[in-house]
């Protein structure tokens, strides 16, 4: 099975070097990497061309978007793999199997998803965990109680994105729970949870950056809940918050 990875960037300079090696050191020998970067104007592009001129399973593409979940969709796009994953251009995979392992789990439960565990850590010590995302087996009774996996960590087979597409842009952060919602409902689709940490996080992302950022997540994340129609939107919203708070202590 071919797997996709995508990575969008923006002025990723910093970072973009682990995040890319992370990718390139995997022991599965069928990766495609795809990088879909926005125009960055420092030296992000000079470090994807590098690796582009010794790696030809590397694809890129730098150019204006409309933020993350476009740079994503492009991406998907392109993907060329039997499989799709992300890995955002701050973080990195676990191990050097981690890919090995989750086509493993493919294969084994011939399911149309995996999932696992994410750490969030510390921007400079990567070895300092901030927050442990425990994931567990996937039931659809769970939904309900505002559950979802953490994305970051969640492979898909691409067939799942051709039957519900892909981000929808009207959401600026809970795009993914949004498209998670759509997905997971579908009982004619089967899941796998992988325990292990799949993605190192680091800390400071998009919906976390702000107090403003984090209302208007729990803001969209309230809007996708009542668009896909489960019951009690403001009883699974407070779940889905209050869930992470053990997260924190979990280490």
């Amino acid at each position: 099975m071919k797997v996709s990875i995508i990575t969008a960037t923006y002025n990723s300079e910093r970072t973009l070097d682990g995040c890319i090696n992370s990718v390139l050191s995997q022991d599965y020998p069928s990766i495609e990497y795809i990088i879909i970067d926005g125009a960055s104007t420092d030296n992000t592009l000079k470090v994807i061309d590098e690796v582009k001129e010794k790696y030809p399973n590397v694809i890129s593409v730098s150019e204006p978007d409309k933020g993350i979940y476009d740079a994503l969709n492009k991406g998907i796009e392109k993907a060329s793999g039997d499989i799709v994953g992300f890995l955002h251009s701050d973080d990195f995979f676990a191990s050097k199997e981690t890919i090995s392992h989750i086509v493993d789990a493919f294969k084994a439960k011939e399911v149309d998803g995996v999932y696992g565990d994410l750490h969030y850590i510390n921007s400079i010590n990567s070895n300092k965990i901030v927050r442990n995302w425990k994931s567990q087996p996937f039931s659809e009774s769970l939904l309900m109680q505002g559950w979802m996996p953490a994305h970051p960590t969640l492979f898909l087979k691409k067939s799942v994105y051709t039957k519900y597409g892909v981000f929808n842009l009207n959401f600026k952060i809970a795009a993914d729970y949004d498209l998670m919602l759509r997905i997971f409902k579908d009982n004619t689709l089967t899941f796998a949870y992988l325990p292990e940490v799949i993605t190192k996080m680091r800390v400071g992302g998009a919906s976390n950056r702000s107090l403003k950022n984090i209302w208007l997540k729990t803001r969209e994340d309230y809007l996708a809940v009542k668009q896909n129609n489960l019951r009690n939107p403001l009883v699974v919203i407070c779940s889905k918050n209050l869930s992470k708070i053990p997260q924190l202590f979990k280490k």
